[in-house]
């Protein structure tokens, strides 16, 4: 017995690392993620998109190197952060705004639930940037891209207090 966990101990000092290892996870393509915004305040939105830029600059970036043709992303809005998708508010929010324009080119689709913008803010198609599509609701529609095969992402963004 005493040899045997001798031959144990000699073992995992021989075969353990010093550190911890890095792992290139051989994900598939294409890459299929759909994002379901519902924050509690506008200004939320901005790390929530941290989330989706983190995706597209780890697989457009060594060693994976996907084209954006490879990775689908869509983002579903219908929280109190929707209004930031309202032309009205550009100058309020043109930080996000021209993130949320620079993410579409990337090929990320935004969808906006038209029953919020609608019943909640007054808002119709003509009030939106050209880059958002009203959907008739963000539940179906987030169930939608499920069965089509997407991962459900549900960025969590919480406030640091001291």
């Amino acid at each position: 017995m005493k040899a045997i966990l001798g031959l144990l101990l000699i073992f995992s000092v021989v075969f353990a690392q010093p550190h911890g290892r890095v792992v290139q996870t051989p994900y598939a393509k294409p890459f299929k993620v759909v994002y379901e915004l519902f924050l509690d305040h506008p200004e939320k939105i901005r790390p929530a998109l941290g989330w989706i830029s983190n995706v597209i600059f780890v697989l457009t970036n060594p060693p994976y190197n996907y084209s954006p043709d490879d990775i689908h992303i869509v983002v579903v809005s219908h929280g109190r952060e929707l209004p930031v998708f309202a032309m009205k508010n550009k100058e309020q929010y043109a930080d996000v705004v021209e993130r949320l324009e620079n993410l579409s080119m990337y090929g990320v689709e935004f969808k906006v639930c038209k029953m919020a913008a609608e019943q909640i803010y007054g808002l119709s198609e003509k009030d939106f940037y050209p880059f958002v599509e009203l959907v008739p609701s963000a539940i179906t529609e987030i169930i939608h891209w499920q069965l089509q095969g997407y991962a459900l992402m549900i960025p969590q963004v919480f406030e640091i207090r001291r």
